[in-house]
């Protein structure tokens, strides 16, 4: 009877270690990897403060800052199954920080038919307190509804007059504040990266056209929007509209 009962704790050990050994090889390690560009030529910090990009309304521009809000990283099978990767990312590309994102967790490799980031946070998420946010100067004054931004651009442009002005092309949910209660409209949008096959450890290399916040569908136009848009609920929502093509995926390596 104790040879029995060897031989089964001795099988039961060894049929765990097998199934341990099948879930490490069927995780894989995700990393998003960001990059921006200006109507296909490159954008990095280096090439701030300098006033060497045109919009499609025709004005001449540079960027200062730019930092911008991603989350709730979602991996969806067919079957409906999802997989929502931990955290958020404060890409800063001012000061060439979070440009590459390691979420903590890891997903089943195999088949998936979409996959998404959110940009900025949805109101799920956006009310909660994050410490790391509030040390960032991230957050929504409590008078346009509190929570965070989802993204600062910022430069200067030369305007009709042939000054040189300053913008500050700031996205976070529009708010109507001159109703009371507050008025909100949702401006966080999914970005869809599409279908994709994990078979090992990923990298999704991420791209952002910024010149697309400024041209579709909306020609922006600088010398009318330029500050103060953060309380501009018409303005909040054609920067969402414009947002929609702005991001795309560039490649998925191993």
């Amino acid at each position: 009877m104790q040879k029995i009962v060897s031989i089964l704790l001795i099988l039961c050990l060894f049929t765990s270690c097998d199934k341990d050994n099948d879930n490490n090889v069927s995780q894989a390690q995700i990393t998003f990897n960001f990059s921006h560009n200006w109507d296909g030529t490159a954008v990095s910090n280096s090439n701030f403060n300098s006033i060497i990009y045109t919009n499609e309304n025709g004005e001449d521009l540079s960027i200062t800052k730019l930092r911008y809000l991603i989350s709730k990283i979602t991996f969806q099978k067919s079957n409906g199954e999802t997989f929502i990767l931990d955290g958020y990312n404060l890409v800063d590309v001012t000061n060439n920080t979070n440009l590459v994102f390691n979420p903590m967790n890891t997903i089943p490799i195999g088949n998936y038919s979409k996959v998404s980031f959110t940009f900025g946070f949805d109101n799920d998420d956006n009310y909660n307190n994050y410490q790391d946010l509030n040390s960032a100067s991230w957050s929504v004054p409590a008078m346009l509804g509190g929570g965070y931004h989802y993204m600062q651009l910022e430069g200067k442009f030369i305007d009709n007059s042939s000054a040189e002005v300053g913008y500050a092309y700031h996205t976070i949910r529009a708010v109507d504040n001159t109703k009371t209660p507050l008025e909100f409209q949702n401006t966080f949008f999914e970005v869809n990266l599409g279908a994709v096959v994990i078979t090992s450890n990923t990298t999704f290399n991420i791209e952002m056209n910024i010149a697309e916040w400024f041209k579709n569908p909306k020609t922006w136009d600088l010398n009318v929007l330029n500050n103060a848009l953060m309380p501009n609920f018409d303005a909040q929502v054609l920067m969402f509209e414009n947002g929609q093509n702005v991001f795309s995926l560039k490649s998925v390596t191993p």
